[in-house]
Formats: structure tokens, C-alpha cells, sequence
């Protein structure tokens, strides 16, 4: 009888401890913040979409991402209703000039844009002040239509650095190198040594990666092409160019060198998977079979191309080929905007009717260049481009409640076809929410607004007294 009311008594003690075990077994797990009631987007390999989903991120990575029943086992600071709203990952501008939002407007509907207007521009007015506040402006317009890491190709880069990390912006940051004097460096290819310092003073930096940015072929020679080859190899570092951009450009390397553009970068050593190359329109197939052996980026920036009447890149042939290809607005010379999603109708359109096939670049393939393309197109993929567990959330709300997003049966089609810059709610970048509703939660824009409009006044001045 003794025996038995021992084993009576274990058992009852293990059932009494069984409600405290599945207790502690069921404690939600703390984190920073959870997005709920959203239409989430993840473009992760399969694609997933949750119609009624959650994310979750603690600290600057996304620790879940599913059916919202996923929020019963976290408990977080903060939480967001995304309202039935698209939530996916942030929009990548492949290749910019952000600070020229000073001479937005300037030198539209004009030839030779680059050595009539924007050179002189340049070389007359372009201090640190300026490339500062314009930077700001143009990350500022860039996050409030979406884009949370861009990459940048300009002078004074130290100064788009600390407007990027006072705003709270992912950013991939070239220091422009080419063979004149310029703003930066009055002795020409004067920027190279200032792209190593540049290197130096942002290295590890949890938001920048800082880069070369040699200015292209033409006006960069091949001595110093090899410098940067070399110098980009021994210190890891990305190399941002523009290429295959000019037909002048390609003329000539076939002229002198019987290559084309690519070709003639791997002839110096910069084709590598450490190489961006914006704009690639005149490339064939033995160039994009050479972009795809050697691992390059490619940014696709259709709007700024179509509007110099320069031609339709053959992104589709060379995304088909498994090249790293992502979307661009180049500068705001050149596309106006520097948003993403203005982007994404025109590339599937255009694409479409270069090819005379309505089939061709659907939707869900032009959201993936703007997103993880963007991402495989700057080599970052193992960090961003898709909400997955691990992941740096860098993440956006659209919202879907504007006439033209009603009725929304296939997200993909309404991000290209339908939806607009000001549809983006809110944007997180490394968990940081760094737009809320609309307002800018890191920085005043109205004074940044206000500096603009001086320097517009200033610019408008110099024009007037003969700067062409």
C-alpha cells in the first residue's frame, strides 16, 4: 500500500507541474516590433504571400515572418497595423547621384545634357554644403517612395555618408574618380585617393558600404582603371561605373581597343562580383554571357534611358540569363525621380513593346529586379531583398486603400501597374522605423525643404550671370 501511494503521489506531483512546464514553454518571446493585419509580400525563394500575415523583427533582423498566428508567440515594444496593407521588403535604387536634386529640372528636352549642363553646373557650384543638403533631400524623397538602401555615385561622398546616417538610410556610397579637376579634388583623378580614405573611415559601418566609383570608360584612363582594379581587390571593396551608357563610348573602345565596354573592363580586371555597372544598354550576347560568368551587378535604369533617347536596355535578355540585374533612376538630372516604384510600369511596359510580346517581364519578375534583384545587383542578397527570418528588416508598408489599388486581387500586378510613390505608409530600415504615416520620424524635412529652396536661388542667380 506504501509502494502504491508513492507512485500515487509522483504522479500526481507531475501532473500538478505540468500546467507550469507548458507555462514556461508558451511565454511569448520579446521583441522590438511586430507588423500585423498585413498583406505580406516576402519574395523569398517561393515567393510566399500571406494574405493575413505578420512580421516580426527584434533589434535589425526579421525573426519571423508568416500567418499572423505567428504574433501568439511574441510580445513586442511596438506594434503596427499595417491596415490590409502590401508589407514587403524595401525597394533598392541601383545606381543614383542623389545630391543632383539640386539641378532637378535643369537641362531637360536638351543634347549633349552631360558636357553642356551638368559638367559646368557642376564644376561652378558643387561645394560640400550642397552635396550635403541635396543628398538629404534625395534620400528623404527615396524613403518616402519606398527605397531603403540606394547606391550613390558622387562628390564629397563623406557628405551623402552623413546625411544616409542621420536619416537612418541603407547605402551603398561611391567616391566619384575621373580625369578632370573636380569639386572635391583640384587636381585631376584627385577622388581616387579620396575614394581610399573614404574606404577606410566607413569600413564595417552597420549602414554604408563605401565604394570606387570611377565615372566610365571615357572618363577614366586605363592605367587608373587598373589602379582601381587593384586597389578595389585588396580591400574588398565595391566598384560602381557607368557602362556600355554612350554610343561615343562604345565607338571609341572598338576604335582603340577592338572591345567592347565590357569586354575592355575584363581586360583591366574589373569584371569581377565586386563591379556595379549602371546602365548597360549597348551590350550583345557574348557581354551579357560575360556579366553572368564573372558575377556583376547591373543596374536597369529604363526611365532616365528612354528620357536621353538613348535606347531600351536588354535587361530582360540578360535577367533571363541569370545576370544580377536591378532597377535604377539614375540621377535626378536624368530620371527626375530618384522613387523605385515610378520605375516598375515602365519596365514592363517598355519591355513589352521592345519586344512586341505582352507575355514578357510579368509583374511578380519586375517587383523581384526592384527588390532581391536590387539586392543580387549590389551583392547584398545574404543581408536584404526579402523578408526571411534572419534577414535585416528593411521593410515597407503600402498601403491599399487609395481608388486606384481597389479592388487588389494579385499584389504584384497592383505594385506595377497600379501603385504610386505617396502609397508608401512606412519604412523600417536595419528595425529602425524610420517613416511612420508619412512623417519622417529621424529628421525635419521642412528645413531641409528650406535649405533646398535657397540653394535653388543661389543656382538660379549663378545661371543668370552666364553659367551654362
Amino acid at each position: 500500500m506504501r509502494a502504491q501511494l508513492a507512485r500515487f503521489s509522483s504522479f500526481s506531483l507531475a501532473l500538478l507541474a505540468m500546467p507550469f512546464a507548458s507555462a514556461q514553454t508558451t511565454t511569448p518571446t520579446p521583441v522590438d516590433l511586430i507588423i500585423t493585419n498585413a498583406h505580406v509580400v516576402t519574395m523569398n525563394d517561393a515567393r510566399e504571400v500571406h494574405e493575413r500575415g505578420a512580421v516580426v523583427i527584434r533589434g535589425e533582423r526579421i525573426v519571423a515572418v508568416g500567418p499572423e498566428t505567428i504574433t501568439a508567440q511574441y510580445r513586442a515594444t511596438k506594434t503596427i497595423d499595417a491596415a490590409g496593407g502590401l508589407v514587403l521588403p524595401g525597394m533598392i535604387n541601383t545606381h543614383t547621384h542623389a545630391s543632383m536634386t539640386v539641378f532637378r529640372g535643369l537641362g531637360d528636352d536638351v543634347p549633349d545634357r552631360l558636357r553642356r549642363f551638368i559638367f559646368p553646373l557642376e564644376k561652378a557650384l558643387v561645394n560640400r554644403e550642397l552635396v550635403y543638403w541635396g543628398g538629404l533631400h534625395g534620400i528623404i524623397e527615396m524613403i518616402e517612395g519606398g527605397v531603403t538602401t540606394f547606391a550613390n555615385m558622387y562628390y564629397f561622398e563623406e557628405e551623402v555618408a552623413r546625411a544616409a546616417k542621420q536619416v537612418g538610410m541603407r547605402a551603398v556610397l561611391g567616391q566619384t574618380i575621373i580625369n578632370f579637376p573636380a569639386p572635391d579634388a583640384p587636381e585631376p583623378y584627385g577622388g581616387f585617393a579620396l575614394a581610399k580614405k573614404f574606404i577606410a573611415d566607413f569600413r564595417d559601418d552597420p549602414l554604408i558600404t563605401p565604394a570606387f566609383s570611377p565615372h566610365a570608360p571615357y572618363t577614366v584612363d586605363a592605367a587608373h582603371l587598373r589602379a582601381i582594379a587593384e586597389a578595389s581587390a585588396e580591400l574588398n571593396a565595391p566598384v560602381l561605373i557607368h557602362l556600355a551608357e554612350m554610343t561615343d563610348e562604345v565607338a571609341t573602345l572598338r576604335k582603340e581597343h577592338n572591345l567592347t565596354p565590357v569586354e575592355y573592363m575584363k581586360s583591366l580586371g574589373l569584371l569581377n562580383s565586386r563591379l556595379v555597372a549602371a546602365h548597360c544598354i549597348f551590350v550583345n550576347d557574348r557581354d551579357i554571357a560575360l556579366l553572368k560568368e564573372h558575377d556583376v551587378g547591373v543596374a536597369h535604369a529604363m526611365v532616365a534611358n528612354i528620357k536621353s533617347a538613348k535606347g531600351v536596355a536588354p535587361a530582360l535578355k540578360m535577367y533571363q540569363a541569370g545576370v544580377r540585374v536591378g532597377l535604377a533612376t539614375d540621377g535626378p538630372m536624368s530620371g527626375n525621380t530618384l522613387d523605385i516604384i515610378g520605375q516598375l510600369g515602365y519596365v514592363a511596359k517598355v519591355h513589352k513593346l521592345d519586344q512586341k510580346d505582352r507575355n514578357v517581364m510579368p509583374a511578380v519578375d519586375v517587383v523581384t529586379m526592384a527588390t532581391r534583384g536590387g539586392a543580387r545587383a549590389l551583392h547584398l542578397e545574404n543581408r536584404i531583398g526579402s523578408l526571411e527570418a534572419g534577414k535585416l528588416a528593411d521593410v515597407i508598408i503600402i498601403s491599399t486603400e487609395g481608388s486606384h489599388m481597389i479592388p487588389l486581387y494579385d499584389p504584384y500586378s497592383a505594385l506595377v501597374y497600379a501603385a504610386q510613390p505617396g502609397d508608401v505608409r512606412t519604412s523600417i530600415i536595419h528595425g529602425r522605423v524610420v517613416m511612420e504615416n508619412r512623417i519622417l520620424q529621424t529628421i525635419d524635412t521642412a528645413e531641409v525643404k528650406r535649405q533646398m529652396r535657397q540653394i535653388a536661388t543661389r543656382i538660379n542667380a549663378a545661371i543668370a550671370a552666364g553659367i551654362k
